[in-house]
């Protein structure tokens, strides 16, 4: 899945729970650290690629590093 891959390969080193969660009638939240950061259900529509990385990005201290560099 690659809003899993997004997150995980740019910010592993920061994240300690991801939660991604599926359901009937095409539910799909994220969580990280549990908090939502993405939920199509109250979207109303998929998210865009890179997005939900966007999204993520937005809630990090600034001058937070992507992993490996």
């Amino acid at each position: 899945m690659s809003v899993a891959r997004d997150l995980l390969t740019n910010y592993q080193h920061v994240i300690d729970e991801l939660r991604l969660v599926t359901g009937s009638k095409g539910v799909f939240d994220v969580e990280v650290d549990g908090e939502l950061i993405y939920s199509k259900h109250r979207i109303g529509r998929h998210a865009n690629a890179g997005e939900v990385l966007e999204k993520f990005r937005e809630l990090l201290p600034p001058g937070t590093r992507v992993y490996g560099t």
